[in-house]
């Protein structure tokens, strides 16, 4: 089981900045004026990538809430590469950044660049994903989601809605992962099958695989699915844009999504809320990507040497087809 040591969420209710696309390897300057205040903080921020809807909603509201803040922003998209973000972050140690915080694409394989940042006395600041790490001391914090709730989520809404569908007999459950190692696949899955094992006997995951959290990874791998396991009736995806993805495949394959297979994801983007408004999604568990003034409020903290607050829990939602019409206008991402 992942630590998920001084574990914060994100607070709600931010709009993200509009249209912004993260740049391959290459880093962004974002000044502004932090009026009274004598330093300008310089924050290192490195980004899992852009692989989602969710992850540009992400990196647009972390470059508007630094923005706000005054923060200087340095900002470098890792391409979904471990190997970029450790490189990012050991030239951010090198330009003396105050504070650097990145996404991790995955959970292992961080200790000799973070030993480095603590040497350099800078602190880090983990955002939307937690590391498995020797020395806990080696991170000041984490802001992120439970993802294993989440997953926990997945499951019992899924329960309301082949309750709703009516559906009788077994539940053949085809499950699009997240990427391998990554802390959102691994918990998701972990959180699903925790509640399925304790309380659906008839529920069984046929085949899963990951999609990468692409929409061309979900449409290319339920294509095999469907090959493999025709009779799949249900699909669990991690995200969105791996439901959108396999949404394509199943019509492909002259299904109907959302009626000859039930889909739950999870993410709550505003694509994921047209495929759920249009029937082809049943629910959706929201994870709000909208970090970025939670985040700018701790780099304040860790920066100044305040101790940060544990846990703050995120006012996230659930939602089922029949309130995707309502919702949809006020989906900010």
């Amino acid at each position: 089981m992942l630590n998920r040591r001084n574990f914060l969420t994100a607070a709600v209710g931010v709009a993200a900045a509009g249209g912004l696309a993260a740049c391959a390897k290459k880093d962004e300057g974002a000044a502004g004026s932090s009026g009274g205040d004598s330093k300008t903080i310089t924050l290192g921020f490195s980004q899992v990538g852009s692989e989602s809807g969710w992850r540009t909603a992400n990196s647009d509201s972390v470059k508007s809430a630094a923005k706000e803040a005054g923060y200087s922003l340095k900002f470098s998209d890792a391409q979904q590469k471990q190997e970029n973000q450790i490189s990012a972050i050991r030239s951010y140690i090198a330009q003396k950044v105050d504070v650097i915080a990145f996404s991790p694409v995955v959970v292992t394989g961080w200790d000799a660049v973070l030993k480095e940042a603590k040497a350099a006395k800078i602190p880090v600041v983990l955002t939307d994903r937690s590391v498995e790490t020797s020395d806990q001391s080696l991170y000041a914090t984490l802001v992120g989601s439970d993802f294993t709730d989440e997953g926990r989520r997945a499951a019992r809404i899924l329960q309301k809605v082949l309750e709703k569908a009516g559906h009788k007999g077994a539940v053949k459950i085809a499950q699009l992962e997240g990427t391998t190692g990554a802390a959102p696949a691994i918990e998701r899955a972990k959180g699903f099958k925790e509640v399925m094992d304790a309380e659906h006997k008839d529920w069984k995951i046929v085949v899963s695989q990951t999609g990468d959290f692409t929409r061309a990874g979900g449409k290319q791998v339920m294509a095999a699915f469907l090959q493999s396991n025709p009779d799949i009736n249900v699909l669990f995806a991690h995200n969105d844009d791996m439901a959108i993805g396999a949404i394509q495949s199943i019509e492909a394959a002259g299904k109907k999504p959302g009626k000859d297979i039930l889909i739950v994801s999870i993410d709550g983007v505003k694509d994921g809320f047209v495929a759920m408004s249009e029937g082809k999604i049943n629910a959706i568990v929201e994870c709000n990507p909208l970090l970025g003034p939670q985040l700018m409020d701790v780099v304040k903290k860790v920066h100044d040497g305040e101790t940060v607050e544990r846990w703050i829990k995120t006012e996230e939602s659930d939602f089922m087809q029949d309130q995707a019409a309502a919702a949809l206008p006020n989906r900010k991402y």
